[in-house]
């Protein structure tokens, strides 16, 4: 973790809780060195940490980042401090590049304990020890240990170690801090599902906190996806089929992220759930009646079915979720109704048939009687004119019209 390891106490050569005599003359030594280009070495410059180099401009910029008592608790939040044997001990193993060692010292005094005035440093310096570890585990334990340091009652003897007792931290402020550069150092590596697991033992303001910088991006994008859709369904409703499919397409994502991070009954995620939804009903909508006076060729009532089906499926409040449920109802409606409409007249046109189909067959079985010594009937003939009884091409217009184009 590059706080840890171009960390400005680790630059300078000290630990966090140096006096501010030990940090002058750290300064007037190290400053002194890399004047004329010579590297000084500190004991804590662990083995398992990546080499740095002491340039002027680098030593420099370290010791004027903890000057003031604001930066110096921040920084020291990601170095170690001595302030009991178990440091000493523990510091001592760090020094010689055995960091389990460490570990098992300070997990004795840590492991399921209450922070104290005597362990506090403790706490902070195993945390610090978790966060450069290589696994999620080791994280979430440096995560879980520095956020229960900066919660305790003692996290103010913390700050006297650092900076003296003159000096007062809003801890909420401060675990506000912690969270933006641990948020800034991983950067992407893990999932927000996962980034959120490291911290699920935070308070709920920390935890609302990393919500809202987890929920600004996704939110942004969707909000502007609606007004985009918006804007372009305005400009041309018939299209207004596609402009919702890409709108629902292009935020589920974004929508899936919210819903993980603030789970479904959270207000800000209902609101823009159903804003989402409402604008992809909408887009049903316009297309339906656009595409009606425009006589399209489209199945535009199974297309907008599949809009408002789609609503139904992102809104979450009641009124959303019923007015697409309406919606929905009334296309199956009228879909039921376009399909009753047409077996109608093909039942009219059957019966026409079968009508003339039975007067005609009458009719010639009459003749074939009053002709049986004469002659017999043409029931080919017969045939063609039950055939032509009715006027197929004004049958075909009918029927035409009435069956919908895709059923």
């Amino acid at each position: 973790m590059k706080l840890i390891q171009e960390n400005p106490y680790r630059i300078a050569g000290i630990l966090a809780n140096a006096s501010a005599r030990e940090i002058q003359s750290q300064k007037g030594k190290i400053t002194a060195y890399a004047k004329v280009g010579k590297q000084v070495k500190s004991e804590l410059d662990f083995p398992f940490l990546i080499s740095i180099e002491r340039e002027l401009i680098t030593v420099e910029k370290a010791f004027a980042a903890i000057q003031q008592p604001k930066e110096m608790i921040e920084y020291s939040l990601f170095w170690f401090l001595k302030t009991n044997s178990f440091d000493e001990t523990a510091l001592s193993h760090l020094i010689n590049g055995d960091k389990d060692k460490a570990l098992e010292i300070w997990d004795k005094v840590t492991l399921d304990k209450e922070i104290t005035s005597k362990n506090f440093s403790c706490f902070n310096n195993i945390g610090t020890l978790n966060l450069l570890g290589s696994t999620k585990t080791e994280l979430k334990e440096g995560i879980e240990e520095k956020l229960k340091l900066i919660e305790s009652n003692c996290f103010k003897d913390f700050v006297s170690s650092v900076v003296g007792e003159a000096y007062v931290v809003e801890k909420q402020k401060q675990l506000d801090y912690f969270v933006t550069a641990i948020l800034n150092q991983l950067n992407g590596k893990f999932s927000n599902s996962e980034t959120l697991q490291l911290f699920e033992k935070c308070n709920d303001q920390t935890r609302k906190f990393i919500a809202d910088k987890f929920t600004e991006e996704p939110l942004h994008k969707i909000e502007t996806a609606i007004e985009s859709a918006k804007k372009k369904r305005n400009q041309s409703k018939i299209d207004a089929y596609k402009f919702g499919t890409n709108l629902y397409n292009d935020t589920k994502y974004y929508l899936e992220e919210l819903k993980l991070i603030l789970g479904i009954n959270d207000l800000k995620y209902k609101l823009i759930a159903d804003n989402l939804a409402k604008e992809i009903m909408q887009c049903g909508i316009d297309y339906f009646n656009q595409s009606q006076e425009q006589d399209s060729i489209e199945d535009y009532l199974e297309n907008a079915m599949r809009l408002n089906k789609l609503a139904d499926s992102i809104a979450v409040g009641k009124l959303t979720k019923d007015k697409a449920k309406d919606h929905i109802t009334t296309l199956e409606e009228m879909r039921d109704r376009e399909l009753s409409q047409a077996i109608e007249v093909l039942s009219f046109v059957r019966d026409a048939f079968e009508k003339n189909k039975a007067e005609i067959t009458a009719r010639a079985k009459e003749q074939e009687l009053s002709l049986n010594l004469g002659g017999s009937i043409n029931w080919k003939k017969v045939n063609e004119l039950i055939n032509k009884s009715l006027n197929w091409t004004n049958v075909i217009n009918l029927v035409q019209e009435a069956i919908p184009k895709k059923i």
